[in-house]
């Protein structure tokens, strides 16, 4: 089955996650799609400062506001997001990940040899089951995730040198890489769709591939929340003040 899975997938990479890839599908965006004045909104984004989260933060601050968000304490910041309408969150996944079926049972890689490459396809498949299973928790906030496609960042550069320099001419610029995120961001046809989705330049699509049996089940989906509900537990602060 991993045969499979690499082999559907490289095929598939190699029409759609290209900058040919992002050429072909944006003869398709909406015109005018991204034409919006940001003034008065708020944005916050991890990983502004290098290659897809950069790119999206000077698209995003181009249409008139950029600001970061400073919090003097987690509750602070849980209560602001709360209490914002129209409120979204963006998850940056990976195509990678389309290899991956979620591996419940050893979520912290402790069995058998350590594969970095797996385990951040890994990391990427889950972020696209909590975002899944967010927009069913909290209905007041418009979920989503997405991947870029193949893209020449500095990450790819340091993690997949090989890789980088058979396709170093066929990435996407970070700035491609990152126009979902941005659409998704600031776009009113964005945000029409319905919340919990994958996407791929644009468009929703599936978080798997054909009949390459990485569909989780419910329980294990469940599993996934509750463990790292636990895990993040551990570090509330409200939690390690009343447990001293």
């Amino acid at each position: 089955m991993t045969f499979y899975r690499n082999g559907v997938w490289l095929v598939k990479g190699l029409k759609e996650y290209t900058k040919a890839g992002y050429e072909a599908a944006a003869k398709h965006f909406v015109p005018g799609d991204l034409d919006v004045n940001l003034k008065g909104k708020s944005f916050m984004i991890t990983g502004a400062n290098s290659g897809i989260g950069k790119a999206a933060a000077i698209e995003i601050a181009k249409r008139d506001h950029f600001g970061d968000m400073p919090f003097h304490s987690a509750d602070s910041a849980t209560t602001l997001i709360h209490s914002c309408k129209n409120g979204l969150q963006i998850t940056v996944s990976s195509g990678g990940m389309l290899v991956q079926k979620l591996n419940i049972a050893d979520l912290q890689f402790e069995k058998g040899q350590f594969d970095g490459t797996m385990a951040y396809a890994q990391n990427k498949r889950q972020q696209v089951i909590l975002t899944e299973q967010w927009s069913k928790q909290h209905t007041d906030i418009h979920f989503s995730s997405m991947h870029p496609g193949w893209a020449d960042t500095p990450a790819v550069r340091l993690s997949m040198p090989d890789f980088y320099e058979k396709m170093k001419n066929k990435l996407r610029s970070e700035a491609q890489g990152a126009d979902t995120v941005v659409w998704l961001a600031v776009s009113a046809s964005a945000a029409t769709q319905a919340s919990g989705q994958f996407y791929q330049d644009r468009k929703p699509v599936s978080a798997h591939l054909p009949l390459a049996s990485t569909r989780s089940s419910a329980g294990d989906e469940e599993k996934l929340l509750t463990v790292l509900e636990q895990l993040a537990e551990k570090f509330n602060p409200n939690t390690a003040q009343s447990s001293d």
